[in-house]
């Protein structure tokens, strides 16, 4: 999609919900609000943290939360079929080489990688191993990003 530079992960599309959300995650979406996307596996993760929360006022702040997000103009990309394949080939990839990184980590990398997006993201860690995977991490004051991966 034309413009789009940054997909964000369930982290930082979830930090603004928080009741001290990061300053540097606010002002970097506010910076780059017309370059980011969400995923499906993404939204899946947050709809699956809201599924397991106690009925409470923190669970209907969340669910009010994730309603904004969707109606936002946020783009929200697919687990399509190149997707898929990417994620096949490092699966297996990994996986001869001893590691096996969670499968929703897996669909989220490949979405990235596949549309030519940097993944933002606080657990740069869990995405480490994947090849020709541009990883930042927002979080903390501005200039503290992780170089492309």
């Amino acid at each position: 999609m034309a413009g789009l530079k940054y997909l964000l992960d369930t982290n930082v599309l979830s930090e603004p919900s928080r009741p001290h959300p990061d300053a540097g995650v606010r002002l970097r979406l506010r910076a780059h609000r017309h370059e980011v996307c969400a995923a499906v596996p993404i939204l899946h993760e947050m709809e699956y943290g809201l599924a397991r929360m106690p009925v409470g006022a923190r669970k209907r702040q969340l669910t009010r939360y994730l309603e904004q997000v969707l109606r936002h103009p946020l783009p929200i990309l697919p687990y399509d079929l190149e997707a898929a394949r990417w994620h096949a080939e490092e699966r297996a990839r990994l996986t001869a080489r001893g590691r096996t990184p969670p499968y929703v980590d897996g669909q989220i990398a490949a979405i990235a990688a596949t549309n030519d997006l940097t993944l933002v993201t606080r657990n740069t860690r869990d995405f480490g191993d994947y090849d020709n995977l541009r990883l930042e991490d927002w979080f903390g004051p501005p200039g503290t990003t992780v170089p492309d991966g």
